[in-house]
């Protein structure tokens, strides 16, 4: 029987040692009161310690002094294992000095084995991961030297056919964040932009008798329509209800609960990204928008789309620029199809979303063909056409839904700059004209951790290029190949003498 307490009440159903499964998805959906009050406990206690925190999509709020990283960071945890730790600044610098077990696996099989799981099967197979750094014979998931749990991933065998076997460990706790409870103690999500993993994460819990603690913005004295709710009241032990401190327009248009019409997509997306922008400066650099309004030809009316973070959401820009926009179907992993996605602090969410299904339902989706093409960033690139897109020098962000995207849709375009920090592009007279060349390259002979194979890619045959602000790149079964440079651009002095590897020129 569920109860309504305090956040510091429910903490205490949380004991040393536990495995909790956390519900949300990068920045968004973070049950932020009850992380609080895991902080205020262990301060003040020392209690609870040693936890492990589970969460497909990952967490945290892109400030190192909200969510859960004040309790990471003061010792409460022991171990994390996560698709995604981009939100939280702290927490990833924290992996690389060995302060906790970190270990990073792709988002949906993350999402599938939390679903099988909590269907009494022992874990979940997947080709997804296989040639690329989560297969134990290429790196394996741990992110550094105390990680060396051997029983998250596995290669198997089945029929012949090589496969990935992915495990988690039982959860003793869930910590959710939800709209409502009404009477009966059902939790509905009407105000969330998505539901990600809550009801197989709830029910993984319950299967092994933990306690799932749920924060909601509010009490309904009414009894919810069955279709409505989303974890029913017999998962439920705990409600936490915490009335939310502002509210918007905006927010009723990423959950569905206001109808945004096509016409006014941008008009939202501008606005969101005005109010989540992070500095008022006035870009110089005219990478992004080359590389966007390339990439954007790349699309096809009535095509089936997922767009990534980063450079690669400039391909929304010129799709809408050229009349196309309205003849695509956008769609985010975490579950939203049919609208215009969210960017910056919003990540996951989308605007005026046709549908919202659970996150391992768009994975299926995914996994089986379902995207004509996507756009994806990335860190560095090789010879080969790996792509790294989850680790860099200094610090490790998670591949998140990366790794399903680019391992089955038929079309799979990069979107990132030839290199990187004191890059300075501009355009003049329809020519690209290279102001300063970054100091750090993005073309490498090897890729310091495998995101993307490019030797499965051909074998699955996937047509894959690479989009840059200066020349474009094919991967073909011969190797990789320039295709087209841009007005403007010496290929000689601007492409082939700052490459450290050869590639075939491919150019007509």
């Amino acid at each position: 029987m569920f109860q309504i307490m305090s956040a510091r009440e429910a903490v205490s159903l949380i004991k040393d040692g536990d495995v909790i499964g956390l519900n949300s998805f990068v920045g968004i959906a973070n049950p932020e009161k009850i992380h609080d009050a895991i902080t205020e406990s262990f301060r003040e206690t020392g209690s609870p310690k040693n936890l492990t925190l589970v969460s497909a999509s990952g967490f945290g709020t892109f400030d190192p002094n909200r969510s859960a990283e004040n309790y990471i960071r003061e010792g409460a945890v022991s171990r994390i294992i996560c698709g995604h730790y981009g939100a939280m600044p702290s927490t990833k610098r924290l992996v690389l000095e060995d302060k906790f077990e970190a270990y990073n696996i792709p988002l949906g099989p993350m999402s599938h084995t939390m679903r099988a799981q909590a269907g009494g099967h022992d874990g979940y197979l997947s080709k997804v991961g296989l040639g690329i750094f989560v297969d134990p014979r290429v790196e394996g998931p741990g992110l550094n030297s105390i990680s060396r749990d051997k029983s998250l991933v596995k290669v198997v065998d089945v029929d012949g056919e090589e496969y990935l076997q992915y495990r988690l460990p039982a959860f003793n706790v869930a910590i959710i964040k939800a709209s409502s409870v009404d009477a009966y103690g059902n939790i509905s999500f009407e105000d969330e932009y998505c539901t990600i993993d809550a009801l197989s994460i709830a029910q993984l819990t319950k299967r092994n008798k933990g306690k799932v603690i749920v924060q909601v913005d509010r009490v309904k004295h009414d009894f919810s329509r069955p279709r409505d709710v989303i974890i029913p009241a017999v998962f439920v032990d705990a409600v936490v209800v915490c009335e939310p401190e502002t509210s918007s327009d905006a927010n009723g248009t990423l959950s569905g609960n206001i109808h945004v019409p096509s016409t006014h997509m941008q008009y939202w997306y501008r606005r969101l990204s005005d109010q989540n922008a992070k500095s008022g400066k006035a870009r110089s650099d005219f990478s992004a928008d080359i590389i966007g309004r390339r990439a954007a030809k790349e699309l096809k009316r009535g095509d089936i789309v997922n767009i990534g973070v980063g450079i690669p959401e400039m391909v929304s820009k010129y799709a809408a620029a050229g009349g196309i926009l309205q003849d695509l179907t956008l769609s985010v992993e975490s579950g939203g199809t049919g609208g215009l996605p969210a960017g910056g602090l919003d990540f996951g969410a989308m605007i005026g979303a046709g549908t919202i299904c659970d996150m391992a339902n768009q994975f299926d989706f995914y996994d089986g063909g379902g995207l004509d093409i996507c756009f994806m960033g990335g860190l560095e690139m090789d010879r080969f056409g790996n792509v790294n897109s989850h680790r860099g020098a200094d610090q490790v962000s998670g591949i998140g839904g990366f790794g399903n995207i680019t391992a089955a849709t038929r079309n799979v375009v990069f979107c990132f700059t030839f290199n990187t920090k004191g890059l300075n592009v501009t355009e003049e007279n329809g020519k690209v004209v290279i102001n300063s060349e970054g100091s750090i390259p993005k073309l490498v002979e090897k890729v310091r951790s495998i995101s993307f194979s490019g030797e499965r890619a051909i074998k699955n045959g996937q047509h894959v290029i690479y989009v840059t602000e200066r020349c474009v790149f094919e991967l073909k079964p011969e190797g990789l190949t320039l295709i087209e440079v841009y007005p403007g651009i010496d290929a000689q002095k601007d492409i082939f003498d700052r490459l450290p590897f050869k590639v075939i020129d491919g150019r007509q």
